[in-house]
């Protein structure tokens, strides 16, 4: 079941937790799958992305354990949701739950946001077992 304004994804990496975390959190890592930005897994750690044309949009850590939860405020002031990637052994892998939540379809901001992102993080995923191959 879907629930409105989430987007909830999964996707598996050839690659141990530890890997995958270093790309959620190393700057330069996660600069080469998504965008530049001074990620920090640090609870209340405050950082912009660079999103090109979108703009730089502030950001701000909410939860970590590390090599298994990365969660993050995005886009506040404006979007206001909340990017949460869960890790989990799998194998010799990795099994990652990806869940963007609470996007405000009635705000024609929040409706763009939603439909623009949802198509796109299946690719964005996609990137990190390239940049970790």
């Amino acid at each position: 079941m879907t629930e409105p304004g989430v987007i909830r994804l999964e996707h598996h990496y050839a690659h141990p937790p530890s890997a995958v975390w270093r790309a959620l959190t190393t700057p330069e890592l996660f600069a080469r799958w998504w965008a530049a930005g001074d990620i920090q897994p640090r609870v209340g750690h405050r950082f912009e992305l660079d999103m090109g044309r979108w703009g730089k949009q502030a950001c701000e850590v909410l939860a970590v354990e590390p090599e298994r939860l990365l969660s993050i405020r995005f886009a506040e002031g404006s979007l206001d949701t909340t990017i949460t990637w869960q890790l989990s052994p799998q194998g010799a892998g990795t099994r990652l739950v990806f869940t963007q939540a609470g996007f405000d379809l009635d705000s024609p901001l929040g409706r763009a946001a939603f439909d623009g992102m949802k198509p796109g993080w299946p690719g964005l995923l996609a990137r990190i077992e390239k940049i970790l191959s």
